[in-house]
């Protein structure tokens, strides 16, 4: 439970650095941001892997990069969730904020998080 609070946390302060930098997307405020990351969340764990499933092939031909796309498509969902809370001016924007939050989500997991939860 920690380690998805964690996450979420994390999430949020991605995608409200995330929305410093894009013009495209935009959110109403912090508590967005913070329903934004867990609206997310519970698409990545219950959306996610049937979308993988379902594009296991293409995924496959591509090495693995056909998963940004659904990255991207999930964002797209929680943007739409949120309605005018949370929004995203087109795919293009989805997908690059995807690879954008994906990388940094590493960077951070693996040379923040996982070093002080291993003490």
């Amino acid at each position: 439970m920690i380690n998805w609070l964690i996450g979420v946390f994390v999430n949020t302060v991605l995608l409200m650095a995330i929305d410093g930098y894009f013009d495209s997307i935009q959110f109403s405020g912090i508590g967005a941001a913070f329903i934004a990351s867990m609206i997310l969340s519970i698409l990545n764990v219950v959306v996610r892997p049937v979308l993988i499933l379902l594009t296991l092939p293409v995924t496959i031909l591509t090495l693995g990069l056909f998963l940004f796309v659904i990255n991207a498509i999930t964002l797209l969902m929680t943007a739409a969730l949120m309605g005018n809370a949370f929004e995203i001016d087109g795919f293009g924007t989805a997908l690059l904020a995807s690879i954008v939050l994906s990388f940094f989500h590493l960077l951070v997991q693996k040379a923040i998080i996982e070093p002080l939860l291993q003490k």
